[in-house]
């Protein structure tokens, strides 16, 4: 690779970190550690790389020692596993200095790529990458890493994250404050409508912007990577995705939605288009914690990355919004160790359930006729499952506590459960 594109590349990549906004995220990283950085496109995980450069120039650091490359720079189009090295080469034209800090963003393009950075990391060198592909993080890929990269998973704002960002208060005096209290609801009912996708934030078309991020996962980051032959199977799997959020759905299923509206397709394709649409960080799922192995992998609920995309598909489902915004903080909170918990025998329907907590909660837009419903389903898990168990209820907007047959329920509002349970 011509080692002057490779610079232009660099140099101005480098001009547009020095003046890009830096917004505080809720994700720390250690001196000396080297991350791999993944999740859904858009999420924000370039601009945590533009923060750790940030704070290497304010540590000192010259501006030479930085070496950063977007590989989805149309410049660089062509390049390959064979060109890495010309990098390094590069690196040491334009820097004097032993001490190099390289930052690969999309690395994931390159084919090999994961040889390239262990060898940067035997040779203890700094170096932080990202991509927008779970594959990274496959057994294979951490096998080849050796142990020399921490990963990371970024996910689009929390509703903590876009009320710093819009710098609207939420201290415990703003949630008693009539007016600002106000501007926490009505900033939580837009994050329920269009997500958490840091640069939607203050546009005011936000659904646009929203729709052109959910193309460029399709069409890139899952058809093109994936090859995918049968566009139109693969989006109405994912449309009929949307609108089963909230309740489990089998592979079968889906392959009979797509028959119905008229295009070919089969279960072995559903199973195959939904962990490619997992591997782009579009949708994730939960398992139902007391089923068999078997049914736990072909039954699951899904649920989508960023509630703006899910939006796309769904018109007055305020629920199911809901329900998907809920599986989004305890994503971020407990990671893979969610499910729902769901027993044909004891007639227990739980919406999520936490093992490691032994917390139980379901998610009603509204109580009025459902609380009976929904509360009963929580005492017959609690009766009926061993141990201490915490009951929940999310709502939009009710609080409050209900006691009974010697449990206690808790409700909580939407707005102050996302600001931390």
């Amino acid at each position: 690779m011509n080692h002057t594109i490779i610079k232009q590349v660099v140099l101005d990549q480098i001009e547009f970190i020095k003046t890009a906004e830096i917004v505080n995220r809720e994700y720390a990283f250690e001196k000396n550690v080297n991350y791999v950085l993944v999740g859904l496109r858009r999420a924000g995980k370039s601009y945590l790389l533009y923060k750790m450069v940030r704070e290497l120039i304010a540590q000192g650091c010259d501006w030479s020692q930085i070496i950063y490359i977007n590989f989805e720079d149309e410049r660089l189009l062509g390049f390959t596993a064979a060109d890495f090295h010309d990098i390094v080469e590069t690196a040491y034209e334009l820097s004097d200095s032993k001490e190099i800090y390289y930052f690969f963003d999309e690395i994931q393009i390159i084919d090999g790529w994961e040889h390239f950075v262990r060898r940067l990391a035997d040779q203890k060198k700094h170096v932080n990458i990202t991509g927008s592909n779970a594959k990274m993080l496959s057994s294979e890929m951490e096998s080849v890493l050796g142990g020399r990269y921490i990963s990371k998973m970024i996910m689009p704002f929390s509703f903590g994250e876009v009320l710093e960002y819009k710098q609207i208060a939420y201290d415990e005096d703003a949630l008693l404050t009539t007016s600002k209290v106000a501007k926490v609801r009505k900033a939580c009912q837009e994050f329920l409508l269009s997500g958490g996708l840091p640069e939607s934030q203050l546009l005011v078309n936000k659904r646009e912007y929203i729709k052109s991020v959910y193309e460029k996962v399709l069409l890139g980051d899952i058809i093109e990577r994936e090859q995918i032959k049968n566009k139109m199977a693969l989006r109405l799997m994912i449309k009929k995705i949307a609108e089963t959020v909230m309740n489990a759905v089998s592979y079968n299923t889906l392959a009979g939605n797509v028959k119905a509206a008229g295009v070919k397709t089969s279960t072995d394709s559903m199973i195959e288009y939904t962990s490619y649409a997992e591997n782009a960080y579009l949708i994730f799922r939960t398992r139902n914690y007391v089923s068999k192995f078997a049914d736990k992998e072909s039954v699951p609920r899904f649920y989508f990355a960023d509630n703006g995309i899910l939006s796309l598909f769904l018109i007055d489902k305020i629920p199911a919004l809901l329900e998907n915004v809920v599986a989004l903080y305890l994503r971020r909170v407990y990671g893979d160790g969610i499910y729902y918990f769901k027993s044909s025998q004891t007639g227990i329907d739980i919406d999520f359930y936490l093992p490691e907590e032994n917390m139980a909660i379901q998610v009603a837009y509204a109580l009025g006729d459902a609380e009976e419903r929904e509360v009963k389903s929580l005492l017959s898990f609690a009766a009926k499952t061993e141990g201490k168990k915490r009951l929940l209820i999310v709502t939009y907007e009710e609080e409050k506590t209900i006691e009974k047959d010697g449990y206690i329920i808790e409700v909580k509002p939407l707005c102050k459960y996302l600001l931390g349970n």
